[in-house]
């Protein structure tokens, strides 16, 4: 397993770079799984990566806080925005659509929703305040280590 790498995003234009290179490694059958705190960046992130796999700068992409899941029809096939924060466990995600949506590209807010569902390679990408103010540290791990050095080159 290659060693997680941590990169210091200095603001929201960083974290915004950063999805937009998770974006043109991705593929489908990949989930990208998005933990931290309130107000660490998760929304933002996959905000910015959906908006970069559509090649769509304006794309509306609403928070899937209260629908769960929203789903997007990309170039590269779809892709499934899942914000798990409200689910008690991993015993809705059937209901969600879970197996299907594996077939895309999942971004998952709220990962530790997933239990035994968490993909063993999925991306995952830990997002954290740092100390500037807009400053954010990201962890990045689970790709194997060509893609995951890609995704931290700037």
């Amino acid at each position: 397993m290659t060693a997680p790498l941590t990169l210091t995003l200095p603001d929201e234009a960083a974290t915004a770079a950063l999805a937009a290179r998770a974006a043109r490694l991705a593929r489908a059958g990949d989930a990208i799984l998005l933990d931290g705190p309130l107000g660490a960046g998760k929304s933002a992130f996959a905000r910015a990566f959906l908006r970069a796999a559509s090649g769509d700068p304006a794309l509306e992409v609403p928070s899937p806080t209260f629908t769960l899941v929203q789903s997007y029809d990309l170039p590269q096939g779809a892709a499934h925005h899942m914000d798990l924060y409200r689910l008690d466990g991993p015993a809705g995600l059937p209901e969600l659509g879970w197996e299907e949506a594996r077939e895309g590209i999942v971004l998952v807010e709220w990962p530790d929703r997933l239990g035994p569902y968490a993909p063993a390679d999925a991306l995952r990408i830990t997002l954290a305040p740092a100390e500037a103010e807009n400053a954010r540290r990201a962890t990045l791990a689970g790709w194997d280590a060509p893609r995951l050095e890609a995704l931290a080159a700037a």
